[in-house]
């Protein structure tokens, strides 16, 4: 019983320590979709002249998860309620958080974006968008940094937490 015991701790802690290394490495694949996405979007609505609503169900057709349901909230909250794009741009953000492996100051970044949405001229507009997709290429290098630095590290981590655990409690 000792034996199973045991082994479960293992187990849990190195799933665990898999988990994090996972989220370490996802940070920078989202980013990148994020980045391309808004790259897109930057492309419907300035060179296309579509309208945002119509360019956000585009891009949540296109984009994969769980960058899609950001678009895809947003798309649906400015067709079916009467909210401004900023505060459907702010909901869309919040319900879909949770989903990403993004951190708060992507958060920041993109809410930043999402109050100039639909606020500006075209050209005022492109230089938003822009300086979006500079601030996101910044929050992309640090994630491949520290994902390159730190997902074997959690992962052995995970491991001999559980090995230590074990150990202590024999």
């Amino acid at each position: 019983m000792k034996l199973f015991g045991a082994l479960l701790i293992i187990l849990v802690t190195t799933a665990v320590g898999f988990e994090l290394a996972r989220r370490l490495n996802e940070r920078p694949r989202q980013l990148r979709t994020l980045k391309v996405a808004i790259q897109a979007l930057e492309a419907e609505i300035l060179f296309g002249l579509t309208p945002l609503a119509e360019a956000s169900h585009n891009l949540a057709k296109q984009t994969p998860k769980p960058i899609s349901y950001l678009f895809e909230y947003f798309s649906y909250k400015l067709r079916h309620t009467e909210l401004p794009a900023y505060a459907a741009w702010d909901e869309s953000i919040a319900e879909m958080w949770s989903l990403t492996s993004l951190l708060e100051s992507e958060k920041e970044i993109l809410k930043q974006f999402g109050q100039t949405l639909g606020q500006h001229d075209r050209s005022q507009q492109e230089k938003q968008i822009k300086m979006t997709l500079a601030h996101l290429e910044r929050e992309e290098g640090e994630a491949r940094d520290r994902q390159h630095r730190y997902e074997r590290m959690v992962k052995s981590l995970g491991f001999l937490t559980g090995l230590l655990i074990v150990i202590l409690l024999m």
